[in-house]
């Protein structure tokens, strides 16, 4: 097979709303043929920087693979058991109306090929399986009903070859097709990453069968580095054709953008596409559209079925298998119980002492989600229609309060194991940005849409938090929470503007604090380099509030114990920054550094502003969550958007 290579064990026109009917592409339904494709077999990722073994794994002998056709060489075996490899069994079971699966071949040559069930412990057996002998492009089906997959359990495929090879030519899982098809459409919300969306779009255009799912691919460019403006999109253009709609706007941040699109899709309420939302900053797998449609089309009722993220740096490691957000905490992305959690997929798994298995980390167990991140989330035409856009939180939380919202009017959110992508890995972004802002205003805004939370709770998070910021010199931070509670207390009337305004503050506020630049490494200012030393942390204190408390009382005596050192990003706590006068430490990026300096002035201040902040929202968050909640029509309405979008 030209362009292949050996393996050993391893692994458009642009379209502005006004020309929608002009240029209308296919219907958002179509009828489909007697059979719909779940998920290609894949063997190998669409770049080159994704691993083969994610897709198929040579046990013994060799293969050579395409990314959809495979050699298995004589006297070999290889497996499907795979994370983009293995079919989620138990979620086609339990949300959609799918009773059976086939495993649909094109073959030549001999050897035996079998179909491989797990149960909810990770226990296999063997469902169906067929010696081969002689094959010439020739059609095999296996089958398997789905009706013994509830709490868990996976399907794949395993190969083995004899004296003779087997050419697998093609390898589809397929599903009985619904009367009416719904296509998909694509919302690409993007800002200032014009290379990174420009590649998602090649990646798409370079995908005929993904794209054939498709009804049109939107992109939401509000930056001022356009998409547009690179050289790659004529070409773009010409291979997306009338799929393509191009928009741009002033920046409303991920809310206004994703909005936009959702917008524009759902036009003709609940008989338009199904509107699958994507990051710019993904490695996108186009199968990742294929299954999430396919899926969407066949649940028992609309359901948002939402994609799986791997980290883009660390491309094995699977980021959670399923999320909720702690509401008396104010954290999103926590793990459902039982789900993987920031696993490497090629990694044996441990046992609760920290004990090899001898299993590969998989996650068998069927878990249910609360609500899915936005790096890749189909919502149906349906549940737009009742529930309306996004609230205007500009970015931050965005998704998740769709997702709950959803949620409380009936709607479910599956996260579909085997449909995922590659996303920026958020811990080597430092949490000392000027979003953190929108992240602390918008948890109080969702927990006060969505939960009962004690305003006590709430407060004694914040001045947990508020404290740690000022133990750790990160003084800039503190202001940056006590502006996003004052904002808070301002009430709904606040998100008026879609975000702008409070954007462009929290800059204009955070660059009086010089702790908030990062600097490089080698250049800090009215520092050498060279006479800093590196100091690093003692162990975690096993009675964090004593130290807590000891740490403060040196702070008000002006007791330290380094006058300088250089800290690495580990040892960033708050019980080892507490200790410094001044420190320069790693930004989470690791592209530089910050420069901390202690000033007991400014601490004071900080904490009395917090003082004050914290008992309103202790007095006033009864009120205001009766104030958000009755906004929230007003706010989610076409209206609202129309009038953002001045359209």
């Amino acid at each position: 097979m030209p362009g292949s290579s050996p393996t050993t064990g391893e692994a458009a026109a642009t379209v502005q709303p006004s020309e929608r009917a002009a240029a209308e592409p296919s219907p958002a339904v179509r009828e489909p043929s007697s059979r719909l494709v779940a998920q290609r077999g894949l063997f190998r990722g669409p770049d080159p920087v994704c691993p083969d073994d994610l897709y198929l794994q040579v046990e013994h002998g060799s293969a050579v693979r395409e990314r959809q056709r495979l050699l298995v060489h004589a006297g070999s075996s290889v497996t499907t058991d795979t994370y983009f490899g293995r079919f989620p069994a138990s979620y086609w079971q339990r949300w959609t109306v799918v009773d059976q699966v086939d495993v649909e071949l094109t073959l030549t040559g001999s050897g035996r090929v079998s179909l491989v069930a797990s149960d909810p412990a990770g226990e296999t057996r063997v469902v169906a399986a067929q010696e081969l002998t002689g094959l010439r492009s020739e059609s095999v089906t296996l089958t398997v009903a789905l009706d013994k997959f509830v709490d868990g359990g996976f399907l794949w495929v395993e190969i083995t070859t004899g004296d003779d090879e087997l050419d697998v030519e093609r390898l589809r899982w397929t599903v009985a097709a619904p009367e009416r098809l719904r296509q998909t459409s694509v919302v690409i919300c993007t800002f200032n990453r014009a290379d990174d969306c420009t590649k998602t779009l090649q990646s798409l255009g370079r995908d005929p069968e993904s794209l054939a799912v498709l009804d049109a691919i939107y992109v939401v460019d509000q930056g001022t580095d356009t998409v547009s403006s690179r050289d790659a999109f004529p070409e773009i253009q010409r291979t997306l054709g009338n799929r393509l709609r191009y928009l741009q706007q002033p920046n409303l941040g991920g809310a206004g953008g994703f909005g936009r699109g959702m917008y524009e899709v759902t036009e003709r309420g609940a008989d338009g596409a199904n509107v699958l939302l994507m990051d710019d900053d993904v490695l996108c797998e186009p199968e990742i559209a294929i299954r999430l449609s396919a899926f969407a089309n066949r649940t028992t009722e609309p359901t948002l079925v939402g994609g799986q993220m791997l980290r883009l740096l660390h491309p094995t490691v699977l980021l959670a298998g399923a999320e909720y957000a702690d509401f008396a905490q104010l954290t999103p992305g926590k793990v459902v119980r039982g789900a993987l959690d920031d696993v490497d997929l090629l990694a044996e798994e441990v046992d609760d002492d920290g004990v090899p298995t001898g299993m590969v980390n998989r996650g068998d167990r069927r878990v249910d989600a609360d609500y899915n991140a936005w790096w890749s989330c189909l919502i149906p035409a349906e549940v737009v229609a009742e529930i309306g856009l996004p609230l205007p939180l500009f970015f931050q939380w965005d998704d998740v309060e769709y997702g709950y919202r959803a949620r409380h009017n009936g709607f479910a959110t599956v996260t579909l194991p085997g449909a995922g992508l590659w996303h920026a890995d958020f811990d080597w972004k430092d949490a000392d940005k000027w979003n953190e802002y929108f992240a602390v205003r918008n948890a109080l805004i969702v927990s006060t849409l969505h939960s009962e939370t004690d305003p006590k709770q709430s407060a004694r998070v914040l001045v947990a938090r508020i404290t740690r910021n000022l133990l750790s010199m990160e003084y800039g931070l503190a202001a940056t929470l006590i502006k996003a509670v004052e904002d808070f207390l301002r009430g709904p009337e606040f998100l008026h503007d879609g975000g702008q305004a409070a954007a462009k503050e929290i800059r204009r506020m955070r660059a009086e604090y010089p702790d908030t630049v990062m600097h490089p490494a080698g250049d800090v200012p009215g520092l050498k380099s060279g006479s800093v030393s590196m100091v690093q942390a003692g162990p975690k204190p096993s009675k964090t509030r004593l130290v807590m408390l000891k740490r403060l009382i040196y702070l008000a005596m002006g007791r330290t114990v380094h006058q300088l050192g250089a800290v690495n990003r580990k040892d960033a706590t708050w019980w080892h920054l507490s200790q410094f006068d001044t420190a320069i430490v790693t930004d989470g990026s690791q592209e530089g550094v910050r420069l901390r300096k202690r000033d007991r002035e400014m601490t004071i201040k900080l904490a009395k502003d917090a003082a004050r902040v914290v008992r309103r929202l202790m007095n006033e968050l009864p009120r205001l969550r009766a104030e958000y909640r009755a906004a929230v029509p007003e706010l989610v309405s076409r209206d609202n958007w129309r009038r953002l979008y001045d359209l």
